[in-house]
């Protein structure tokens, strides 16, 4: 199924598919994504499994306001990173719910993603839209064509050609690592 993000109903569809499991492809303010809620272990299988992606790979985790990051990381964020959001840069911080391992977080610049985000309850998972080790599909017309029978749903939010993935930066030991840089330049 397609749903065009500028149809009324899009943010209410995509949530209600995302609550009940499903897996969808969603524009961001940088490139498509598949996405599924971060508390449904099932999906992200499937979205590892749509994809290729190896299971030791983490996804990033969309959530819907900044300080939605502090209920997931006891880490000191500087006051920088984070006026930087909503935006396209991912922080990767130490996970207090499960000790010694990190997680990205990222809080998209797209108001309409950030509405469905909080309709979920839950960080959405979030990964480029392409198999493993191909490049990012940048156009509806190839994502239609490669994945449109593997997810629930795809959200037509018009091509994405030269668009760059989020910058990707790491909090450890206080000190700020750019792990990736793309859309934002620091």
């Amino acid at each position: 199924m397609v749903v065009n993000k500028s149809d009324i109903t899009s943010i209410q569809k995509t949530a209600e598919i995302l609550n009940h499991g499903g897996v969808v492809i969603l524009p961001t303010d940088t490139v498509y994504g598949f996405s599924a809620k971060s508390d449904i272990s099932e999906a992200e299988i499937r979205i590892r499994k749509i994809k290729g992606r190896s299971e030791t790979k983490p996804f990033i985790h969309l959530i819907s306001k900044p300080e939605d990051i502090l209920n997931y990381t006891d880490d000191k964020i500087p006051e920088n990173l984070l006026m930087k959001w909503p935006g396209p840069l991912t922080i990767i911080v130490n996970d207090k719910k499960i000790p010694g391992i990190t997680t990205a977080f990222r809080c998209p610049g797209d108001e309409w993603l950030r509405k469905i985000i909080a309709l979920c309850e839950s960080p959405l998972y979030s990964t480029s839209v392409n198999r493993s080790g191909s490049p990012v599909i940048q156009t509806l017309r190839g994502i239609l064509n490669e994945f449109e029978s593997e997810v629930d749903l795809i959200v037509n939010g018009g091509d994405t050609v030269d668009a760059l993935p989020s910058t990707i930066v790491e909090i450890e030991n206080g000190e700020v690592k750019v792990i990736r840089e793309g859309a934002l330049k620091l």
